[in-house]
């Protein structure tokens, strides 16, 4: 006869470092250009935290500090002051070729203007990235790229010149582009800013799709609409973080 008991109540464990630990941390960083005597601020103490698995919004009016932030979690600019830690590394104390190396392993990027390069075809810019790295074999490299493009749509259009695709189809192969090292980290700047809507709206379908399957994705869009698909939505106006709200509970205007 079958014990009718119910289950013991599982044991209590402590949370673990990758729930308690953020994917980016960012500590009072400020951002000044200087230019002769002039002085532009871009970022005014900003602070921000982002967990693996989520997907973040970043919103505000033209020249508020949206890409600056991003260009700090990417490691491509740095912080006239404050510290930047992404996947736990402090990016200010690395050198630009541990950054360079750091970048390709840890972060895809997908460029507002597709930045493809034009003599090359869709499956070679798709595997750009690990070529940079110097990761896995050629033929390797050739067949995981094919792999990405097949994840967006593009299977049969791998030997086409970025001047044979339609801007979505190109900016699909951004995406393919940015997933080639199987980063952690998908950072978006204007993702979908040179797309019509219809098409905008598919990009993030894809976006959506990463983070589903675990990628941390954060992306910059003047697309109030578009915001509202990810899971928070962080504004920043002057330079400053204003509202970091879940993007159910957020005021989008600006």
């Amino acid at each position: 006869m079958v014990d009718q008991l119910a289950p013991a109540a599982p044991a209590q464990r402590p949370p673990s470092r990758q729930a308690t630990v953020p994917l980016i941390d960012l500590r009072g960083l400020e951002k000044v250009y200087k230019t002769g005597q002039l002085e532009l601020v871009a970022l005014r103490g900003v602070d921000l935290t982002v967990h693996s698995g989520e997907m973040v919004a970043v919103v505000g009016p033209s020249g508020s500090g949206k890409t600056t932030i991003l260009n700090m979690v990417t490691g491509i600019d740095r912080p006239s002051a404050g510290r930047v830690v992404v996947d736990g590394v402090d990016l200010g104390a690395m050198d630009q070729e541990g950054l360079a190396r750091w970048r390709g392993q840890t972060v895809g990027i997908v460029f507002q203007f597709f930045q493809l390069l034009p003599t090359l075809s869709a499956l070679e810019n798709a595997a750009l990235p690990m070529d940079f790295a110097r990761r896995w074999r050629v033929r390797e490299r050739a067949e995981r790229a094919r792999r990405h493009l097949e994840e967006v749509g593009l299977g049969g259009k791998g030997d086409h010149l970025p001047l044979e695709l339609s801007g979505g189809e190109q900016q699909r192969v951004a995406i393919a582009r940015a997933l080639a090292c199987d980063p952690k980290l998908v950072v978006g700047d204007e993702p979908t800013g040179n797309l019509d809507s219809e098409t905008g709206s598919r990009m993030l379908d894809l976006l959506e799709g990463l983070n589903a399957a675990g990628t941390t994705v954060l992306y910059v869009t003047h697309d109030l609409a578009l915001a509202q698909r990810a899971k928070r939505v962080v504004t920043v106006k002057d330079g400053r973080v204003v509202a970091d709200e879940p993007s159910s509970r957020a005021w989008l205007s600006f």
